[in-house]
């Protein structure tokens, strides 16, 4: 398995030259961020999980979490002192906001961050993201008494945190869950029921998990209008701040995976013992479905970043490999000798294709981040109003167009490698393996689908999405000279999508709704696709103007990238369109009963 190495020099590329820098112009908390600053956390960023976390992945894979008789899980051996060192360099607070302990980074920033570590060993990685979400929830709909005690700890990741939506009856379907929380007369509840698939429900890294869960109340009503929001801490906290007695949640089992064999999925029971395990209400009951979604959200785009990481880290084990195996030679070359396999073009294809992906998501997927960042801290509320609506917008496209993108570019990575690519000596597929989850939770990539053609598109009346487009549409017409092929094939995806965006437009005024929903998901990958062009057409006219401090030769093949993502990836958009506007009548020519 080839060691890990952060890309610093293309994140800070995607910062600098695609995202801009100097988007977060106007947000005086960020004014001390330049690129020199910026250049310095991302190689200490790197150096620290390409030392300390990326050595684990190998071991958690073979290893794996393991629950004891007890109903405790034993995490791999190395991962309890890697998390104290993550802890102790303060990299757990690096993205939150000063006024609660936090480092102050931007949200882009910390996104680069967590790039790496996903990279770097994605089982490990979950826990510290799902903390994120549990502090961003909390710092919103939480009371001050809350954010008292339970902050701090969350902060700094002595505690962690998870999110607790899904039970046997009810996964996509949230508002069919039926977990009961009790008033206990004292103002606590008694939570009582079953969650499955909780990401870190149980482990040994922190002295306190703090569960954040779904349930309902006696009164509540039901769907998701009925469902209430809890924290429901691992061990109870006293007045004083420390640990009191264990609460009454049991790790029932742990989930055999595909992957991320180091991250304990877990199944958790609430209330064996008592009847009720100790839960604290969070904002006012029957909220509990909008409070969640502000910890959904943040977790689908790091999501999508997944999906990134485990390119970016097959990319780099297949690169490796294509450089030292040596086997055929050349056809047509002028010497018999064999050659790395790097020369042929075929693997070339795959591995160009692999790197111009890779540059497509991190531009759109930083972009995203920055976005989140203008829309909470800018001091000009139109253009706040205006940046979380394109969060809103890219948020579905993140999570479901860069981790469909991850399972198709460790795939490469695996063919890359031949029939050693299929033996698990070599470790390439591993990354497959971890990758294989991201389409499927946060909301399965058909449910993102669906938010983007029926939520999402007809925002301010299709007003958002059109300022979205406009933009794309603005990118491709800026590029001129020896960039201009680039501009047109990005002009052709653009057309393309937009009249597929006018199209549903309609059909959605007109109620054709199965229409729009038969063609969502081709719908979100001609977006993400022509997005990722334009990530690369920003990145390219950057790079012909000569950016400062990189190297000739790098903006050199930032050029290379974007027209190999525009002659390969753009020119496939526009046929995406017939599929899109197929409509739903196709799907259901042959009864369900017929079907097999």
């Amino acid at each position: 398995m080839t060691a890990y190495r952060a890309p610093v020099t293309d994140m800070r590329f995607a910062i600098e030259q695609v995202v801009r820098l100097d988007t977060l112009g106007g947000i005086g908390r960020f004014a001390h961020i330049d690129g020199d600053l910026l250049d310095g956390i991302l190689e200490e960023a790197g150096r620290f999980v390409g030392d300390v976390v990326a050595p684990l992945a190998r071991v958690g894979d073979e290893i794996g979490s393991v629950r004891n008789a007890d109903g405790s899980v034993t995490t791999p051996p190395g991962y309890r002192e890697a998390y104290g060192k993550w802890t102790d360099a303060g990299w757990p607070a690096a993205g939150f906001p000063e006024e609660i302990g936090g480092g102050g980074l931007p949200w882009m920033a910390a996104m680069a961050i967590q790039e790496m570590m996903k990279s770097a060993d994605l089982g490990f990685s979950l826990c510290p993201m799902l903390t994120h979400g549990t502090v961003d929830m909390l710092t919103k709909h939480s009371s001050d008494e809350q954010r008292a005690i339970y902050l701090d700890k969350l902060v700094s990741g002595a505690w962690s945190g998870t999110m607790l939506l899904t039970e046997a009856g009810a996964g996509s379907d949230v508002g069919a869950l039926v977990t009961k929380a009790v008033p206990a007369g004292d103002g606590t509840y008694r939570i009582s029921g079953t969650k499955i698939f909780i990401t870190w429900g149980e482990h040994d890294l922190t002295e306190n998990i703090i569960h954040i869960v779904l349930a309902r109340t006696p009164d509540g009503p039901p769907g998701t209008k009925g469902i209430s929001c809890f924290i429901v801490p691992k061990f109870l906290v006293n007045p004083d701040g420390s640990l009191g007695e264990r609460n009454d949640i049991t790790c029932v089992s742990i989930e055999e995976k595909v992957g991320i064999h180091s991250s304990p999925t877990c199944v958790l029971s609430f209330g064996d013992s008592t009847g009720g395990a100790v839960g604290y209400l969070i904002g006012e009951e029957q909220h509990g479905m909008k409070y969640m979604f502000t910890m959904m959200n943040e977790a689908r785009l790091s999501v999508g970043i997944e999906g990134l990481a485990m390119s970016e880290r097959s990319y780099q084990q297949a690169l490796a490999y294509a450089r030292e195996r040596i086997q055929g030679r050349r056809i047509g070359g002028s010497s018999p000798a064999p050659v790395a396999i790097v020369e042929h073009p075929d693997v070339r294809r795959m591995l160009m294709t692999m790197r111009a992906n890779i540059e497509a998501m991190r531009g759109v997927l930083y972009c995203a981040a920055a976005a989140i960042d203008v829309a909470r801290f800018h001091d000009d509320p139109k253009v706040s109003e205006e940046s979380e609506a394109l969060a809103s917008i890219l948020t579905p496209i993140c999570k479901a167009w860069a981790s469909d993108l991850g399972v198709e570019m460790t795939s490469l990575g695996i063919q890359v490698h031949g029939g050693s690519g299929y033996v698990e000596e070599t470790g390439a597929a591993q990354w497959w393996r971890d990758s294989r989850i991201a389409p499927i939770y946060e909301g399965t990539n058909g449910i993102q689908a669906m938010d983007l053609a029926m939520r999402r598109l007809p925002m301010e009346g299709g007003a958002a999405m059109q300022r979205l487009l406009q933009m794309i549409q603005a990118e491709a017409a800026a590029l001129e000279g020896d960039l201009k092929p680039i501009g047109e094939r990005l002009t052709a995806a653009f057309e393309a999508t937009a009249e597929v965006a006018m199209t549903f437009g309609g059909w959605l005024m007109g109620g054709q709704y199965d229409d729009v929903l038969a063609g969502a998901t081709p719908f979100l990958k001609m977006m993400g696709d022509t997005l990722g062009g334009w990530a690369l057409a920003r990145g390219a006219r950057a790079a012909a103007e000569g950016a400062a401090g990189y190297d000739p030769a790098y903006l050199a093949d930032r050029i290379a990238v974007a027209a190999f993502y525009a002659e390969h990836m753009l020119t496939k958009v526009p046929a995406l369109k017939a599929t899109c506007l197929a409509g739903a009548a196709g799907m259901y020519a042959i009864a369900g009963e017929r079907l097999g």
